[in-house]
């Protein structure tokens, strides 16, 4: 028996192109906590508000000069954007004044940590060791942290923007700036991959800041073309880093 997924578009769009967030504070700070093994990761705002670092800052001016170079008809004819900060403020240099509006849809948003948030994963495996035990049991797609998000969820959340841009959106080029649970889910659903090649897909590679996904319209669905390729920042003065989300510190608890 052959498994097969509902179609997603009416009328395909001509591409979809994924930005990943420049480095932000909470990147760095998460690290440092990691590597001090200490539970709780140092921020002073909440998640939405955290900014891009320095060099964050240097990813998106170098995507803004790639930017400026493309063709006409290779720029987008939509862009959306998470809502957090480090996200939008991204999608913001990116565009600059070429004209081109950015819609803010807070389906790309950050995965919702709940209780774990603002925990290394030594935190989490402290405080919420039983927590740890149910993860092992459920696994990652499918384990939801108190009071937070499951991958799931992330994917329920990607459907639903995707129902969006089923019809009326037809050779449009279409970029979203967002977070790197959210274009792994965005891989999931458009190539209709199973959980478990999610999930080796997610330990082999982390997405880098700043890099892009592309997708492109062919044989009635989008296909991948290109993933996690940050080659614009590689060529830029600015560092090219690949430093998992906040959550996926604290998810590595178990």
């Amino acid at each position: 028996m052959t498994t097969k997924r509902l179609p997603l578009f009416a009328e395909v769009p001509a591409s979809l192109t994924l930005v990943r967030h420049g480095e932000s504070e909470g990147n760095l700070a998460a690290a440092r906590a990691q590597d001090a093994d200490r539970d709780d990761i140092e921020l002073d705002v909440r998640d939405a508000d955290v900014d891009l670092s320095d060099n964050g800052l240097q990813q998106a001016e170098a995507l803004a000069q790639w930017f400026e170079s493309l063709a006409a008809d290779e720029r987008p004819t939509i862009v959306l954007s998470s809502p957090y900060r480090r996200a939008l403020r991204t999608a913001e240099c990116t565009v600059g004044d070429t004209g081109i509006d950015i819609v803010v849809d807070e389906r790309l948003r950050e995965r919702d940590l709940g209780l774990f948030d603002g925990l290394t994963s030594r935190g989490v495996r402290e405080r919420f060791s039983e927590e740890a035990e149910r993860r092992d049991r459920l696994g990652k797609f499918y384990y939801r942290p108190p009071q937070g998000e499951g991958w799931a969820e992330v994917v329920l959340r990607v459907r639903s923007l995707l129902g969006d841009l089923r019809s009326g959106f037809g050779d449009a080029r279409i970029w979203m700036f967002s977070h790197q649970a959210v274009i792994m889910s965005f891989r999931y659903v458009l190539e209709g991959i199973s959980e478990q090649r999610l999930l080796e897909l997610d330990r082999e590679a982390t997405i880098g800041n700043a890099s892009v996904t592309t997708f492109e319209r062919r044989d009635g669905g989008l296909a991948l073309a290109g993933f996690a390729d940050d080659s614009v920042v590689r060529r830029s003065m600015a560092d090219a880093t690949r430093e998992p989300s906040v959550g996926d510190h604290g998810e590595e608890a178990g």
